[in-house]
């Protein structure tokens, strides 16, 4: 097995170990929708599914995308620091 082969079957790993995470957390997900009342008066701390589990975020981080914001982000940072160095 060569060293890209590997590296490849990893990724597979970790992207299969990343559905059955989702899974287990649909689940507790569903059982807090079911416990969950109006008469508390509380806001939930997760008002949806997305914010509570954001499997495409942890998938590109997996897959090694760089999500626009993160981008933005970085460059911005860099251009701070450009500026920075040249004051």
């Amino acid at each position: 097995m060569t060293i890209s082969e590997y590296e490849l079957r990893l990724k597979a790993y970790r992207l299969k170990r990343l559905d059955e995470q989702e899974f287990i957390y649909q689940q507790a997900w569903a059982n807090w929708q079911v416990q969950a009342t109006k008469q508390q008066g509380k806001k939930p701390l997760y008002p949806t599914f997305k914010k509570f589990f954001d499997k495409r975020k942890l998938e590109n981080e997996i897959l090694g995308i760089e999500s626009p914001e993160n981008k933005f982000k970085k460059d911005k940072k860099l251009i701070n620091l450009m500026k920075k160095a040249n004051k």
